[in-house]
């Protein structure tokens, strides 16, 4: 394979130039889920350019393209998201976003503050790559360009597996799926894991219902705070005292609380939203049962309610361990002094884990801080100042 290695290795330095330019282009014009309409119109024009079979209109603004190679061969599937984020751009980069937009009922800032950018434009690379060996190449590459992998708005459906039930991997049946997220870990660093590399998901939100009173006669009502106190401190013990974590790590996080309008008013409710985050399946179904359980016992016995609610959330993403180990060899040749084969698992999520689900999948991390930063001071994906 050396000199087929040579070969990618010379396009891909070539094709470099118009990566960067689709980046800073896509930088500039950041769109929010299920809203992609300019970003996934420049990919299905590249795509087609190339003279891939495209498929547009994918889970609303999804792009499939697919380059069949000219010997037999297996086929595979590569996989880049185009959604922006919320969040108003605080960088001084000439590229900068000053797009404004509006995310469930708000004015927003819109920014790729999570490197989607980055993704989509690399793909794009790798299309242009493949499709000018395609004589070549054995088997077939579908290449997926998916939206609202942030999650889409307040009542619609999308990101992947809106995407997959829309036929993204049929036609041709992929048979193994691949995808990367930039991190700011060392530049050019490459990490992978087998098994378990980012946590399953799941929001949740809870309502405490107690009895308004005036606050300077609290035995007068019931009082839906101190009861909400109760229950975000309990929520830590699941973790501390209920969860096994020498399994694996998990983190329940309240990140939400409002209630009341005066200060000498005990409200009648308040109103929590979070995120729990595991890498064990079991441990994702068992830790919101408890927290299910924990939350209406501390109400009930205050004489309140909670009524609680779960999301459907994201799977743990789970890189097949043969598929893993069968690919180790090509990220260690990319980057062979920074490849770390057995990385730490992280408690972000990600959608790729419902391609997964379907096929034997290898996801992994793309190191891009700025060359000899200090990394405990670089700001991290969906931050305002997120830099690649």
């Amino acid at each position: 394979l050396s000199g087929l290695h040579e070969r990618i290795d010379k396009a891909a330095a070539e094709v470099m130039p118009n990566v960067v330019a689709w980046r800073r282009d896509i930088h500039e014009h950041p769109e929010l889920g299920n809203r992609e309409v300019r970003t996934s119109g420049f990919v299905a024009d590249h795509l087609r350019s190339l003279g891939l079979e495209v498929r547009t209109g994918l889970a609303k603004t999804g792009v499939v393209g697919v380059l069949k190679g000219g010997k037999p061969g297996p086929a595979v599937a590569l996989r880049a998201d185009m959604d922006a984020l919320p969040v108003t751009e605080e960088t001084d980069l000439p590229f900068k976003s000053t797009v404004r937009s509006t995310y469930n009922g708000k004015e927003v800032g819109v920014m790729h503050a999570c490197g989607h950018d980055l993704h989509t434009a690399m793909l794009l690379g790798a299309a242009e790559v493949l499709a000018g060996m395609r004589a070549d190449l054995p088997g077939t590459v579908t290449f997926i360009f998916q939206p609202a992998e942030e999650g889409a708005p307040e009542g619609e459906e999308g990101g992947a597996d809106k995407l997959i039930s829309d036929g993204a991997l049929e036609n041709p049946k992929v048979g193994a799926v691949f995808g990367l997220h930039v991190f700011p870990f060392e530049n050019g660093a490459l990490k992978v894991r087998p098994g378990g590399i980012m946590a399953g998901s799941r929001t949740f939100w809870i309502e405490v219902r107690g009895r308004q009173t005036h606050a300077a006669l609290p035995w007068a009502g019931i009082d839906p705070v101190v009861v909400s106190s109760q229950i975000v401190l309990a929520f830590q013990t699941i973790i501390s005292r209920q969860s096994d974590l020498t399994t694996a790590p998990a983190v329940v996080s309240v990140a939400t609380i409002e209630g009341g309008n005066r200060s000498n008013i005990i409200p009648v409710y308040v109103r929590m939203s979070g995120t729990v985050r595991t890498l064990d399946d079991a441990m994702g179904r068992e830790i919101p049962a408890r927290m299910k359980t924990t939350a209406e016992s501390i109400a009930a016995a205050a004489g309140a309610k909670a009524t609680v609610r779960f999301g459907e959330g994201n799977p743990v993403t789970y890189n097949d361990p043969v598929l893993t180990e069968r690919m180790a060899p090509s990220l260690r040749r990319v980057a062979p002094d920074k490849f770390d084969p057995n990385t730490k698992a992280l408690t972000t999520a990600e959608d790729f884990a419902y391609y997964q689900k379907k096929v034997p999948g290898v996801y992994f991390f793309l190191g891009v801080a700025p060359k000899d930063a200090d990394l405990s001071k670089v700001e991290m994906n969906h931050s305002p100042r997120f830099s690649p």
